[in-house]
This record gives C-alpha cells, structure tokens and sequence, in this order.
C-alpha cells in the first residue's frame, strides 16, 4: 500500500452501495425484529469497562440523568469527577450492574438516553474486551485436534445462540459463559467436511436479531470462492508435500542486512513461456523456467528474502481459472500510446484473474486462485511446495499481511467478522462508524481479540507454512504494543518444539502516521518514530523520494532529484525550478540520501549541503526527521515497490526525453544502488533489475495481467512492458498528457542490451554488500560534505571501502586530501564484472583522487594503510 503522504489502496473490486448491503442484510434467514424504540442517533457514547461510561460533552443535557437502556431495563449511570484522561471530549459516568445483567444488555438493542430525550447507539468494544476478551486471551479457536478429534471453537459473545453447519447438517455449539466462546466437538468423521457458524445476533446497524450463516475467522481452509470452512488439521501428514519436515531453509539473514525481491505471485510467471504452472503456487517448483533461473541469480549474488505479495485468501478474484474473464481484445494491435487497452482491460477487470490482494477475506488461509485447485486444502499443499521451491532457489519467504482493514464490514456478504461480533473487530469513529482512512473497513487491533487474531494467525503462517518473515501493510494503525506481541510469540518458537526459530523471522512494515489515530491519539502506533529501537523496521520515503524527485503524488510528474538528473542533466520541467533552486535541492537530497545510507540513523552526525554539523535527525523531511533509527535495522530502503510508478516510469517522466536507453539503464542502476550499499535493510521490486515497466501505471492493483506480468526473458519478444498502451484512467488519467509523448517513442523502450546490462551491474554490487563486513561494522562517513560537495555525486567511506556515487552525466573526480599516499583499487567484484564502464574507474594515490565514470557507481577497496 502507498504511504499516506497518501492513504492505501485497498484494491477491492466488491464494495457495494449501501443500498445492496441492506439488501443483503434483509435476505438472511432467520431475521426478526426486536426493540421497538427508535434507531437512535450513530452511535456516540462508549462502554468501556465494567463500571465506566464515557459519555461525549455536550451530548444532552449533563444536569439530568443519564442511562444505558436495553431489552430487559436500564443501568442508571452516575458522573464520575475527573473526567477521562484518555477521553478528553468526553465525561466520565460509573455504571453498576450484575455480570449477568451486563451479558444480557449486550446480546440485544442497547441504547444510551438522557431524560432530556436525548438518544444515541452504544460502542461495545471496551466492555467486551473486559467481560470477554481477557479471560479468553489463551482460547485456542478455529480447528483444533486432539487424537485425531476436532473441537471447532469461534468466539461470539454476543451472539444468542451459535450452531455448526456442518456439511447441510446442523450441530449446536456450547458457550463457555466467561469467555464468549463457542465451541462443539466431534468425531474424526468431520475431518474434509466443510462447515459454516449460524451465528445468532443482535445488529445495531438493523435495529434487528439476525442469524447470520459465516465461515470461521480461525479457518485452516476453505472451499471454492471462500464459501464455506473446510474441518483441515494442518498437521495431517498427507498436506505435507516429500521433504516438507526435513526442510532446510537457506542460512537466516539478519535484518540489518536482508536484501529483498517484492514479488507478486501471479506477476512473476503468469506471462512466462517456460514456466509449466503460470500464475500459480508451483510456479516456484519450475527450477528450469526463465523467472525461476533470474531468482537463483539473484539470490547467487546476495537476494535473501521474496516478499510475496499478498497471499492469504482475499475477496477479489474468482478463485477457479474457468470462472476469470480475459480482455476481449487482441491487445498487442493498439498503438503504444493508446487508450485502448486500458479501457479493454478494464471491462473484464472486476472478473479476472487479477488483483493485488489488499482486501482481505480469510486471514490464514492461502488464496486459491494461485492453487490448482481452490477447493479444500490443496491450496495448503502447494503453497509449501512454493516455500520449498524459494528454499531451493536460496531464499526465504517473507508474506505481506493486511491485518489493518478488511474486504468490507456490516452485513456485507464479504464481511467475516463484523457479521460474528457486531461493532467489535472494527474501528468506530467518535460517531460509530466503521472508520476508513486505508480506504477500506479499518480493523482495532487495539481491542483484545482483533490483536489476538494478528498474534495466531502470524504464528500460524510461521510454524505451519514455515515463513521466514512478515511485512505489514499500513503498520502504523496497529498499535506499538500489537506488533510487540507478535515478535514476543515469535521469539518464542523453537525448532525443537515447533519446527522453526521464531527468532529469526523478521518482521518490517509501513510506519505511515495518518488518519484517526494520527499522532498516536487513540495508542502508541507502531510508525516509524515509535519502533525505533524495536529490531522492526519500518520503510523509509525519505532517501526514496530525494533519488527518484518529489513525491508519489505530484501533478507534474518530471519533477527530478539525485537518480534522474535534477541540475545535472535538467529536464526542462517547470516544477524543477530555477538551475540555482536546483542545485540547491539537489545538494539537500544529498544530505537525506546520506542518511539513508547509514540506516537513517537519527544520531549519525556529519556536515550538511549548508556546512553545518547535524545529526540525521536534524536533517528535514517535508516537516520531519530524515533520521529516525536507533539502529541500522530499525529502516528499510528502497527506490520502488508494488505502489507508484516502477523505477523505470518513474525515470521515463523524469529525464530528459533523449537520454539513451544505455544510459537510462545506468541511471536505474545508480538509483538502485542508494538503496542496496545502504546500511540496513533493503527491498527492490522484482523485475526492477530488468528495467521493469508497467505502462506508466502508478496503481496497477487491479490492471491485469497486460500491465502488470514480468517479462524476465527479453528475447521472446514481449519488452519490459513499456508502451503497452496508456494506463488505466482511474488513477492515471491526470498524466495521460505527459504520458502519450513518452509511451510513442520507440526509443524509451530498451532492448536486451541494457536491460541485461543493468540487472548484471546491481548483481555485482548486492555482492559486494552482502559479502564485505564494512557493510556491518565500518564506521560510516562522507568524507566530501559540506558547502564544496560536488551536485550529483556523493562519495561514502565505509571502514575499508570508498563508494563513489556519480549520478552526473560525465566524468568526476573525487578529491580526499586526508587519503593522498594511500593505496585504493576498484573492488575486484566490479574489476572482473559485467560492466564495462565501471572498470575505467580510477583511483589517484598522489592526491588522494578518485575518478568515476557518468552515471556509476564505484566501490574501491583499500589495499595500503590508510587513516
């Protein structure tokens, strides 16, 4: 998802009006109403704990008495003095009432009224988090075995009553009074049936008691389309694929230094002529096909990680192949710069095959489009085998989970949870709506068992599947004290007792601080300030934006920085200002750059483009510190990602139109390299490597394969996706006019020369990174700083390396007078690699001089004494 400086996208195809919700609501079986009353206005006051109310200021009349009514009579409330701390807009009223009487108000129509006539809805979320969640923190829910038996658990303390529909049979389900949780056991017999819970409830949204027929939150797996729950034992010997227990993963890579591929399933073979399963799981099994053998390349030279895109079960895509649509045009017969394709696309994008996955359905399941067959726990099986398949390839596996929204809410037919707990699971605004800001249904991980769902799916993924990491989406609407937990269960797996190291998952994230808990106003969110210190990372826009040029959301999108030309090589852009405005920015995207190389350590000192000595927590940001890291694996670099143009779009818009594709590819690398020689953790798109394009698309979460497919071998023809049309409307149209000149010129798209040239140029240097311990523990410094830094280029010292950035158009020398009579040579990686440029790098030991080619990056190592 896309840092908000701009809110995520959550890539849903099913939002339905309110209108088709209610619709929806009506139909279910079983719905009858009950209180009479009026629907009450939103639903304003909260119930916190056992003996607090919260009560909004100036909601009524405070002078007269105040109560909580419900089905079988009213709880007088009495103002606490004080107020709340918490609750500034709020006053504070004690309630007092039997355990009973709370759990009986709480399974009907529940509604706070003033003797002024005052009227409005109750928020649950603290009272059930009080009476329920705390004493059922340890319940093990979903399937779970005991000598063969399973008990299938889903906690509903709402609800009146709670059946199993099992396989068009119906068992019922025992509450457990102290918990909430409803549980029934049965016979190994169960084992492969599919089930659903008739969860009978009181939804404030209807004013009504509806029974509600869901598929459990806890499922291990699911039927077609996610219909209905499968009775699965993930221990069942016959899902393990041959090797599965005796797996050996490649050597766990510390945080500090991962190199990672973000990567999308489907993406990564489903236009792969080599490839025997495209788009699918076993994709990752074809050891012979063209994306399978660029992995092991990368992973050779120093790629540890795939960060797969999402791949739990999400609500988007029909799951069976024969059920997507496909484009009804020959798309390859438009113009480049067209507007065909995208519009073709488009009409069949809401039945294709196609998404991201950000709008999640199941949690901890394996979606099953990517299976050979989405029925029942196959998906299960072949999902290992992808693991074993990276495994094999040298890589560990690293999913990107959304626990931070869901599909939909409400009675919506894709709502899971919501239609279990009513009011429960999501983030209600001070109204009592379901709050927004990711763009869909925000999920509370605040509230006790929304963060308990995080903390057991997470370890599911990790023991049952073996996954080595996790990215989370938009982490910063989790609580700090959630993603806590998560690394605390973690660290608490063994491979003697689980058959992992917990400790040596690593977990990393979007610190993005927006929305209604901005600024840590309803917790202490887990942003990027916030986990400092936590050995989780969070992604840093900051060098992101100084290399590639102003933001992700700019109208004019050739606005320039350090990677594509800003002064050095001036594109002509009016946004780009005067040449001194320039070359005064281009000096302070030098200053972030810097820090992002340390690992945007906030207490790093050096000169800055000013002369002055800062600290990288002194260095702006749009407003914030470029230096946030207590340590070197508190942030995670990187150039491009799924979201906003890929590095190559975004280097189309922004140099200058007659650049050369030999030198577009340098300049890809240049940019790349900012990120890989950092000091933490760095992550590159897959496909970036290879000059990957998608048309100019900035949200491609729902464009098709057309758009979005890797094309990892150059020579069958297919390019690397530029001038595959004009992107799609939706998110792009507003660029269509920059974007129609640069998608006609042939020139822009590049052959098998450079492409092949930039991937094996990086290869060289995620090398050098990941086998030189300066990386690790070599004081970092830049030598160069202050007010004589040369624009468009930054010289690092790290320990016994000199690394030379020159991202000008010419040559550059480098002068370090405190090195003259010291001894430096190109590292041997480069001297004996693959770019032929880089070799007529040069080092003077008389003055102390080095001297880079245009558009390189140079990595010298020291081979005499030096101070």
């Amino acid at each position: 998802m896309r840092p908000v400086r701009g809110a995520g996208n959550c890539a849903s195809k099913h939002r339905r009006p309110a209108a088709a919700i209610l619709a929806v609501a009506l139909s279910l079986l079983g719905a009858t109403p009950t209180h009479a009353a009026p629907a009450p206005d939103g639903a304003r006051v909260q119930w916190l704990d056992r003996t607090t109310v919260a009560w909004p200021k100036g909601l009524g009349d405070p002078g007269r008495p105040h109560h909580l009514v419900h089905d079988g009579g009213r709880f007088t409330l009495t103002p606490r003095p004080g107020g709340l701390a918490k609750y500034p807009g709020y006053d504070a009223y004690e309630i007092h009432a039997r355990a009973s009487e709370e759990r009986t108000a709480l399974q009907g129509a529940l509604t706070a009224e003033s003797d002024d006539g005052t009227t409005t809805g109750v928020q649950i979320a603290g009272i059930l988090d009080d009476l329920y969640a705390r004493p059922a923190a340890g319940a093990r829910l979903g399937p779970v075995f005991r000598n063969g038996r399973p008990t299938l658990s889903v906690w509903a303390p709402t609800a009146r009553t709670v059946a199993l529909e099992l396989d068009g049979g119906t068992v019922p389900m025992r509450r457990d009074a102290a918990t909430g949780v409803w549980s029934a056991t049965g016979p190994r017999s169960w084992t492969g049936k599919s089930y659903r819970y008739a969860v009978t409830v009181w939804v404030p949204a209807l004013r009504k008691i509806v029974t509600n027929h869901v598929t459990d939150p806890y499922s291990t797996a699911l039927t077609t389309d996610s219909v209905r729950s499968v009775v699965t034992d993930l221990d069942d010997p016959a899902l393990a694929p041959p090797g599965w227990r005796t797996l050996r993963k490649p050597k766990a890579v510390p945080l500090r230094d991962a190199r990672i591929q973000e990567l999308h399933v489907r993406d990564f073979s489903v236009a792969d002529r080599t490839s025997r399963h495209p788009g699918q799981y076993l994709a990752f099994t074809d050891t012979s096909s063209a994306g399978m053998r660029h992995l092991r390349q990368l992973a050779a030279s120093g790629t540890s990680y795939v960060h797969l895109l999402p791949v739990f079960d999400f609500a988007t895509v029909p799951e069976r192949r024969a059920d997507q649509a496909t484009p009804p045009c020959d798309l390859g017969s438009f113009p480049a710069d067209s507007e065909q394709q995208q519009e073709c696309v488009g009409r069949t994008a809401a039945r294709d095959g196609y998404n991201w996955g950000y709008d999640p359905l199941h949690y901890t399941v394996p979606e099953g489009s990517y299976a050979t067959d989405p029925e029942g726990p196959r998906r299960t099986r072949e999902f290992r085998q992808m693991v074993q398949g990276l495994a094999g390839a040298g890589l560990r596996t690293v999913m990107d989970v959304v626990y931070n929204h869901t599909a939909a809410s409400g009675q919506d037919d894709r709502s899971v949870l919501d239609r279990i707990v009513p009011g429960y699971y999501h983030r209600l605004l001070d109204d009592g709506t379901v709050a927004t800001s990711t763009c869909c249904a925000n999920t509370a991980p605040e509230h006790a068992m929304m963060g308990k769902l995080v903390v057991d799916s997470v370890v599911t993924w990790a023991k049952q599947y073996k996954v080595d990491g996790f990215r989370f989406d938009l982490m910063g609407h989790h609580p700090k004290a959630n993603i806590l937990a998560v690394r605390k269960a973690l660290d608490a797996l063994t491979p003697a007792k689980d058959g992992v190291d917990g400790k040596a998952v690593i977990l990393y994230g979007e610190g993005w601080n927006f929305g209604e808990v901005a600024n840590d106003a309803r917790f202490v969110q887990a942003t990027q300030k916030n986990m400092a210190g936590t050995g989780i990372a969070t992604f840093s826009d900051r060098a992101r934006d100084a290399v590639r040029g102003g933001g992700p959301f700019d109208a004019d999108p050739g606005a320039q920085g350090f990677g594509s030309g800003l002064f050095t090589d001036p594109n002509g852009a009016p946004v780009n200002g005067s040449p001194a405005e320039q070359r005064t920015r281009l000096l302070h995207d030098q200053d972030l750059i810097k820090v992002g190389l340390t690992g945007n350590l906030a207490d790093f000192r050096f000169t800055d483009s000013t002369g002055h000595e800062v600290r990288g927590a002194d260095v702006d940001y749009n407003g914030s510190p470029a230096g946030y890291a207590a340590a070197p694996g508190d942030a995670l670099a990187y150039v491009d990602a799924h979201d906003n143009e890929t590095l190559y779009d975004a280097l189309a818009y922004k140099l200058p139109r007659t650049t050369p594709p030999a030198d577009r590819a340098r300049m890809q690398v240049v940019a790349m390299a900012t990120a890989a020689l950092s000091r933490g953790p760095a992550l590159s798109q897959a496909g970036t490597d290879l000059l990957r394009s998608k048309s100019l698309d900035r949200n491609s979460y729902d464009s098709g394969d057309w758009f979005n497919a890797i094309h990892w071998d150059c020579r069958d023809g297919q390019g690397n996706g530029f001038g595959r049309g004009l992107p799609p409307a939706a998110d792009n149209a507003s660029k269509w006019p920059y974007a129609r000149p640069l998608l006609a010129d042939p020139s822009l798209r590049p052959g098998c020369g450079p492409r092949e040239a930039a991937s094996a140029a990086y290869r060289d240097l995620l090398r050098i990174r990941t086998t030189e311990p300066a990386f690790d523990r070599g004081a970092v410094s830049f030598p160069l700083s202050g007010t004589g830094e040369t624009p468009g280029v930054i010289t690092m010292r790290m320990g016994d390396l000199m690394v030379v950035f020159n991202a000008a158009p010419g040559a550059q020398a480098q002068r370090v007078p405190a090195l003259k009579g010291t001894g430096w040579a190109l590292h041997p990686v480069q001297g004996a690699g693959a770019d032929a440029v880089v070799k007529s790098a040069s080092y003077d030991r008389g003055s102390g001089t080095f001297t880079v080619p245009g558009r390189t990056v140079a990595v010298f190592r020291q081979i005499s004494g030096a101070p």
